[in-house]
């Protein structure tokens, strides 16, 4: 991760400022920290049960699992995907499609907690599925 240079005191605004100067790579991978840390402390005020539903909701694919299929994805459309490579990337799409799958029944479960639809609580948590070319 990149390393900024900021005041020891930072008011919002120069907190962005500072996140800015990072890379989209960078970027990334400090939305997902922060988004984490907004959890956590949301989980913090909820009963148990939702509060682990939450945490797994917003586990995620871990950033080099999704670069790396990034470029396993580029290779392929770029037609110079290796059979190793080929192997690979169906390897890494069903971990995938299996992590969206448990995605979707947490979000059932945890919509059933709220009473309230899959659709309404994603919108509320503000998640979007990503989706993978």
């Amino acid at each position: 991760m990149s390393t900024v240079k900021v005041e020891v005191q930072l008011s919002s605004e120069e907190l962005l400022k500072a996140v800015e100067q990072l890379s989209q790579q960078d970027l990334e991978q400090f939305v997902s920290q922060v988004i984490a840390l907004q959890t956590q402390r949301r989980v913090n005020n909820l009963p148990q049960p939702e509060a682990e539903l939450l945490l797994k909701i917003n586990r995620g694919i871990s950033s080099d699992i999704e670069k790396h299929y990034g470029e396993l994805i580029a290779k392929r459309q770029a037609e110079t995907l290796t059979s190793e490579e080929h192997s690979e990337l169906l390897h890494l799409t069903e971990q995938i499609e299996k992590l969206q799958a448990q995605l979707i029944e947490d979000l059932a479960e945890l919509a059933r907690f709220r009473k309230t639809s899959i659709t309404a609580l994603m919108k509320d948590l503000g998640i979007q599925i990503p989706v993978y070319a």
